[in-house]
């Protein structure tokens, strides 16, 4: 079987309570005979044995967990699970079983009540709790063994936690756990650390509460220093009190606040260091571990934030010259810290606080720490400025707008992020990865805002490319004065891949004020210097930034590519790379054949005319071959704009049949006399009587003639042409035309109706829109045999022209 929805693992608890694996198979359910009942069965996907054939009882405890396993108890001490490939599996198979026991398949446990297997393990269920045994040295492997036989079911997890807590049980456990330190038991403490652990995955918070209470918590975090799996335990106790220092950069007053920093820090790392790390069927056990660590963070935030002395004073020694630079370090990785926490809190409360700490004068305190020298420090002030535009990039934009009005350009918040992006010291250029993604946060249109009175999108990317875009592109245009890269070390290739990747994205959001910078600064040129470097991924992001404009196809910046020759480098890059199959040869393929495709009209020429000679003999892809039947065939167009306005009318007259046409053809129809019919002959207009099978056939043959003829006009016209005019390339081609001389007459042919790239007057011969009166008016083609063609006529405009002109004069028309 392929179906992977049903492809299953069948687990069994052993002895142990540990999970054995029974092998991989196929799920299904049906009716079994023999056990008179829906049943589930697994088939070994290796040899089609049977894994499971288990009956579906009506009052079987099936639990789902984490959307893909489904845990069941199939009598005493033999529990069961099946772990699915994929969700939709998992779901198909709990709604049967809830169809046959009559449950809604969203609950994720079937039954509430104890089964008949759990009443026997229990001897007194009417109970309000579980007996434990009494808590003494001597019976520490009881007491291990009956949490760890509790845990798999529900209801005995339930009873165990209640016990727990009316007992007082957890500060006994700890009480005997100091005994056995005492007296070196090392067997006693194993047995502590499984009961300890088993406690935390019952899941209570109650149980939780006393754990981690400033008495409890480090003798539990003790507890858990003895596992069995290791042959020496942990010393994490000690790490807590003598590595790990509490420092309170602003003194905190609230004792209770001080208590919940203390114990949020050291719930964190029993979770994250000290227990183990959970399997599949113990994730879910820890929920309520994970969600009291989130509300004390939260409750820490609101009470911080509600501290107006508190964050006054941050701020005010943050920006203080006088502090010196280890308490300011103290300061920032604290803010940043607290930022941290903030993420944990709902929507409308991160609004408030992010709110509180704009109106402290965050971004000013940033722009002050992120001018200084320390690296820590600045590392740590990027974090939080991150958190700021991830969060609400407009308040960001907002403040540098209002910044430019009052400082230079050099100290802008925004420069300087660009400049640390710019002067990263990590030859991996991590900080710099994280500014740039900032920096694309921050000029993405999709999160700019639109009022009545303004456009964010206006303001900013005015303000953006005034102020800072020529810091951005500083890096770029430094190392490009040359044909070669003036610096081609990997980290100035990185950094400046950062920089295309930025420009890249701005082309494609960006619209007119890229444009306009890009023509005017002449950035494409600078940027396809570096298809020369001598690291492919950096050639590969120039040709990206081009592939980007060209995939735009914008006649503006068509004509700045080719008035400038920019596919020059482009072409050469081509040939350097020779017969490699490699990602420089696919991209510029792909680039090529986008042309080709979109039929770009005037790249076209421009490829064909100046780089022919050194494209055509690539054939091993069919791209500029294809380039050149394109450009043929707007040649063709050009120079016989009538068989180019015949094509265009028989299209329409094929494919347009509107209402208004048929209509008028019916109209015609029933107006003619049957007088005027004669025997094998269908009665037109006599201007269309006059045109013959050979004025129709005339512009296809013409078509046809230089079709043959088409090898040899081009060999005459390779030996007129010279080299290009403009001045000698840098790697030798032989060009099919000279590249001024064709600039020029490509500028003159723009201005004239029909020519390729240009929209054409309407009614001019070769222009899409004009309808040739020496063609739109055949109506039909007879013979002496009678009536073989469909009688096609014109729109209502064409009959109108029609009416208007005499005979004679179309008879002109038609011979001109």
């Amino acid at each position: 079987m392929t179906d992977t929805r049903r492809r299953v693992k069948v687990y069994t608890l052993n002895e142990d309570r540990q999970w054995d694996d029974r092998g991989t198979g196929h799920v299904s359910s049906g009716y079994v005979e023999r056990l008179k009942g829906m049943s589930l069965l697994v088939r070994a996907e290796s040899d089609g044995s049977l894994l499971l054939e288990s009956k579906i009882n009506p009052n079987t405890a099936y639990q789902k967990q984490q959307d893909t396993l489904i845990v069941w108890s199939e009598a005493e001490n033999y529990d069961l699970a099946l772990s699915f490939q994929e969700k939709a599996g998992c779901d198909e198979i709990w709604e049967k079983i809830c169809q046959v026991q009559g449950k809604d398949p969203s609950v994720d446990i079937t039954q509430d009540l104890v089964d008949e297997s759990e009443e026997e393990r229990f001897d007194d269920m009417s109970s309000p709790g579980l007996e434990l045994p009494s808590c003494e040295l001597s019976r520490l492997e009881e007491i291990a063994e009956l949490v760890a036989s509790s845990l798999p079911s529900p209801l005995r997890r339930e009873k165990l936690a209640l016990a727990l807590e009316n007992e007082g049980y957890i500060k006994k456990l700890l009480e005997i756990f100091h005994v056995c330190e005492d007296l070196e038991n090392i067997e006693g403490l194993h047995h502590l650390y499984e009961i300890i652990k088993g406690i935390f995955l019952l899941n209570r918070t109650a149980l939780f509460e006393v754990m981690f209470s400033e008495e409890c918590i480090m003798d539990v975090i003790g507890c858990l220093e003895y596992d069995p799996s290791l042959s020496q335990s942990r010393k994490h106790r000690e790490f807590l009190t003598k590595t790990a220092k509490f420092k309170e950069v602003i003194p905190i007053s609230d004792p209770e606040l001080k208590q919940k920093i203390h114990q949020t820090y050291r719930v964190q790392y029993i979770q994250d260091m000290v227990l183990p790390t959970p399997s599949v069927f113990e994730e879910n056990m820890l929920s309520t571990l994970h969600s009291f660590i989130f509300f004390n963070k939260v409750e820490i935030v609101g009470m911080l934030q509600e501290d107006e002395k508190f964050l006054t004073d941050l701020f005010a020694q943050l920006t203080d010259e006088a502090t010196d630079e280890e308490k300011r370090q103290e300061l920032v990785n604290f803010l940043k810290e607290f930022c941290a926490f903030s993420q944990t809190l709902q929507p409308q409360n991160r609004d408030a606080f992010f709110k509180t700490l704009s109106n402290m004068g965050i971004l000013p305190a940033l722009e002050v720490i992120l001018g200084m020298d320390d690296a820590q420090v600045r590392s740590a002030a990027t974090d939080i400025f991150s958190y700021l535009v991830e969060y609400n990039p407009s308040m960001v934009r907002e403040f540098v707008m209002q910044e430019a009005q009052q400082n230079d350009d050099d100290i802008l918040l925004i420069n300087l992020i660009i400049e640390h992006m710019i002067c990263d010291t990590d030859p991996e250029l991590g900080g710099a990865v994280q500014l740039m993604g900032l920096l694309r946060t921050l000029v993405d249109p999709e999160n700019m805002l639109a009022t009545a009175n303004k456009t964010e999108k206006t303001e900013f990317l005015g303000f953006f490319y005034k102020h800072c875009m020529h810091v951005l592109t500083a890096p770029l245009l430094a190392n490009t004065t040359e044909e070669k890269p003036s610096k081609d070390d990997f980290q100035t290739a990185q950094l400046l891949a950062l920089i295309l990747e930025l420009l890249t994205f701005c082309v494609e959001h960006h619209t007119y004020h890229i444009k306009n910078y890009i023509i005017n600064k002449d950035i494409l040129r600078r940027v396809l210097v570096l298809m020369s470097s001598m690291h492919a991924f950096l050639a590969l992001c120039a040709l990206r930034f081009k592939r980007k404009i060209i995939g735009l196809k914008d006649e503006f910046y068509n004509r700045y590519i080719m008035k400038s020759f920019l596919f020059e480098p482009v072409v050469k890059a081509f040939l350097s790379n020779g017969s490699r199959y490699n990602l420089m040869n696919s991209a510029i393929i792909e680039m090529f054949e986008f042309i080709r495709v979109e039929d770009i009209k005037s790249l076209t020429a421009h490829v064909i005319e100046n780089y022919w000679k050194a494209l055509e003999d690539v054939d091993y892809v069919q791209t500029f071959k294809g380039l050149k039947l394109r450009y043929e065939q707007q040649r063709e167009r050009q120079d016989n704009p009538k068989l180019d306005s015949m094509r265009s009318i028989l299209r329409n007259h094929r494919y347009r049949r509107d209402a208004r046409t048929l209509e008028d053809e019916e109209e015609m129809w029933f107006n003619t006399d049957e007088d005027d019919m004669e025997d094998g002959e269908a009665v037109v207009p006599p201007s269309d009587k006059s045109k013959n099978d050979e004025d129709i056939m005339d512009p296809i043959s013409k078509f046809m003639e230089r079709k043959k003829f088409k090898e040899s006009e081009e060999k005459e016209v390779l030996l007129k042409t010279n080299l290009s005019g403009r001045q000698s390339p840098s790697f030798k081609l032989s060009f099919s035309s000279g590249t001024k001389a064709n600039l020029t007459s490509q500028s003159s042919a723009s201005n004239l109706p029909g020519s390729p790239g240009s929209p054409g007057s309407p009614g001019s011969p070769g222009s899409p829109g004009s309808v040739s009166k020496s063609t739109s008016q055949m109506a039909a083609i007879t013979t002496k045999g009678g009536l073989v063609g469909l009688v096609d006529y014109p729109d209502d405009d064409d009959e109108d022209d029609e009416e208007s002109i005499p005979l004679s004069q179309k008879a002109k028309l038609e011979s001109s």
